[in-house]
């Protein structure tokens, strides 16, 4: 490991009581959700991580202990670095502070992190959908989001489907 990263996750794991993480020489923070601003503002200002380069979220459902993890991507222009850090959330109706006041492109992150997982960002500015339409109902990309879907078409049951068609003659 870097001297650069691992003087930053140690860092963190003291401050804060993060757990540190390795996987395939990737690193990754585990931190609780009232600590994440602090946390990457520490990383962005004392260890120059200074790009949110990407955050997401991931559905652990049917757990609810944790159901979620919120992923922040973070990225050091100077050092080259890459460092993950991971946001445990449990139930369903997750929510945490934004983090707009230290990445302000974590903005639309946000956003379509709330529109398709579901996740409530404290403090956001904007906090709308921004992939589907405004007065959707659910979240997508949740696990227990029902499915609807059309059955594909395949020459097996292309006389099924055919008659279904709203144009077919009987």
């Amino acid at each position: 490991m870097d001297a650069h990263l691992q003087a930053a996750t140690q860092a963190i794991q003291e401050r804060f009581a993060g757990q540190v993480s390795e996987f395939r020489d990737q690193i990754s923070l585990i931190v609780a959700p009232q600590q994440i601003v602090e946390v990457c503002r520490a990383l962005k200002d004392d260890f120059g991580f200074d790009m949110l380069s990407g955050e997401t979220a991931v559905d652990y459902w049917p757990a609810q202990e944790p159901r979620f993890h919120l992923v922040y991507l973070l990225y050091s222009l100077q050092h080259n670095l890459r460092l993950t850090v991971r946001v445990p959330l449990n139930g369903n109706s997750p929510s945490l502070p934004t983090l707009e006041s230290v990445y302000p492109s974590a903005n639309w992150h946000e956003r379509e992190i709330w529109d398709m997982f579901g996740v409530r960002f404290e403090g956001h500015s904007d906090l709308r959908r921004i992939l589907m339409p405004a007065d959707w109902e659910g979240h997508p990309l949740r696990k227990d989001y029902p499915l609807g879907y059309e059955e594909v078409q395949f020459s097996f049951n292309y006389d099924e489907i055919d008659a279904r068609k709203p144009y077919a003659k009987e």
